[in-house]
């Protein structure tokens, strides 16, 4: 299959990195395999193609080449995002492959030093060196203490480049099949209809709620306005865009959404109410403010609210004097979280989460997961649907996003969203409605204890 990246097709783009290195530097990295993201001689010497073509990639290799037959580079495990931050990373490292010579050298970032800036720029190790610097063939090597080389050691005191790549970093996944699924779900149009028609007439539990509404929390790109476009695609009986969704690294929401679902175009709303919402971001000042989620949780953020992540939102006095219903408050928080990304969580991000998770708690607020792009993470899966509860990789997907939200491991459901399809399948609506069905129940333990909060 053909890597694509912006209507290329990569593999078609010559890597100019030999077998024999390619074979030391995947020892290094561990089962991995390289995909090739940039090729500066293709795609140019500037931040605006790296970026384009590398960012939110998860970890990545670059590799830079000399006349002097040097092959140097580095290794980050953490994803380029231009967050403007000092990124820490333990696991990050510089290379130096001296061909003539057969000599190779692997130096690890220093404990306790940044391993990168996370800029707009071009590529840089500790801001320490920079590759294609101010976006020439060549990198730049100023004083600095996260890696321990120099130039000579590093690339023989030959800064002019004759090219540069960049390479996606991918795990090889060695899936098992347990002879019983750990979970079980019929994949039968019986069991969609079945579902679909349980969500129809689900009544919440108490009568002045007629429709629970479920909030939607994750990371950027993870999935929150695609499971709507999803839930909508099933039960419109089409594949349906309506609220915006793709692959950004900005939170393509920028505004607080309530989605309202009905029973077919012409039929009657769902009990239930989709409430989209910015993605959170790592850096603070950016993405959603944990302040905004509180206000959301009490009812007070009404549609279509613009964010602005440098300042969270102010109700008007009269509004903030009085209470709101408790139709208008959220009734079940679901984080949405990218299964590919779910090992290269920052610490930033799960503390964001965590804090998120302590005011759920502290209000009795039901909460679970939405793990998405299962199928990205598991190539069995990717074959076959069905195979997701076989697939000893995504339960352990499950357990480790269980361990690192604190939720338990039965109220963690992964699904795949609709993205690229034009017509339903059923295996993917079985999912969907599975996680529906669970929300709405998780609702009803809000709302059965409502008067003991």
């Amino acid at each position: 299959m053909l890597h694509k990246r912006f209507g290329e097709d990569m593999d078609l783009i010559a890597s100019d990195l030999p077998a024999e290195e390619r074979k030391w530097l995947c020892g290094l990295l561990g089962n991995v395999e390289l995909t090739l993201l940039y090729k500066a001689s293709v795609h140019g010497y500037n931040a605006s193609s790296f970026h384009q073509r590398c960012d939110r990639q998860g970890p990545t290799l670059l590799v830079a080449y000399n006349r002097s037959g040097y092959i140097f580079g580095g290794y980050t495990s953490v994803e380029y995002a231009r967050s403007g931050q000092h990124i820490r990373d333990k696991e990050a490292f510089l290379f130096s492959i001296e061909a003539e010579d057969e000599v190779r050298r692997c130096i690890k970032v220093n404990s306790g030093y940044t391993a990168r800036y996370d800029d707009a720029g071009m590529p840089n190790f500790g801001n320490q060196l920079h590759f294609c610097y101010e976006n020439q063939p060549v990198v730049f090597n100023q004083r600095g203490q996260s890696f321990n080389f120099t130039a000579s050691m590093l690339y023989g005191n030959n800064a002019e480049l004759t090219e540069c790549e960049v390479y996606k970093v991918n795990e090889i996944i060695q899936v098992s099949f347990k002879e019983k699924p750990w979970r079980n779900i019929f994949w039968t149009a019986k069991q969609k209809a079945e579902l679909m028609e349980s969500i129809r007439n689900h009544k919440p539990l108490i009568t002045s709620v007629s429709r629970v509404r479920i909030l939607m929390i994750g990371p950027v790109g993870a999935g929150k306005s695609s499971f709507f476009n999803s839930i909508n695609s099933v039960f419109t009986g089409h594949v349906t865009n309506k609220a915006m969704s793709g692959s950004a690294s900005t939170s393509l929401t920028t505004q607080f959404r309530t989605y309202p679902v009905k029973d077919g175009r012409e039929g009657k709303p769902l009990p239930f109410v989709l409430c989209d919402t910015m993605g959170l971001e790592e850096q603070s000042g950016a993405g959603l403010d944990i302040e905004d989620i509180s206000s959301i949780l009490q009812g007070h953020v009404p549609d279509r609210y613009k964010f602005n992540p440098t300042a969270p939102f102010q109700p008007d006095e009269q509004k903030a004097s009085k209470p709101a219903s408790l139709q208008e408050k959220i009734h079940c928080v679901v984080y949405v979280i990218d299964a590919t990304k779910i090992s290269l969580m920052s610490d930033k991000l799960e503390e964001k989460l965590a804090v998120i998770r302590s005011q759920l708690n502290s209000l009795g607020i039901s909460q679970m997961v939405l793990m998405t792009k299962v199928d990205e993470t598991c190539p069995h899966v990717q074959n076959d649907l069905q195979n997701i509860y076989e697939s000893s990789y995504i339960k352990t997907k499950v357990q480790e996003v269980s361990s690192r939200l604190g939720v338990p491991v039965s109220c963690v459901l992964p699904v795949k969203n609709y993205s690229q399809e034009l017509e339903l399948e059923l295996n993917c609506d079985v999912l969907l409605l599975t996680a529906l069905q669970q929300m709405l129940r998780l609702a009803d333990d809000y709302l059965d204890d409502v008067d003991l909060i």
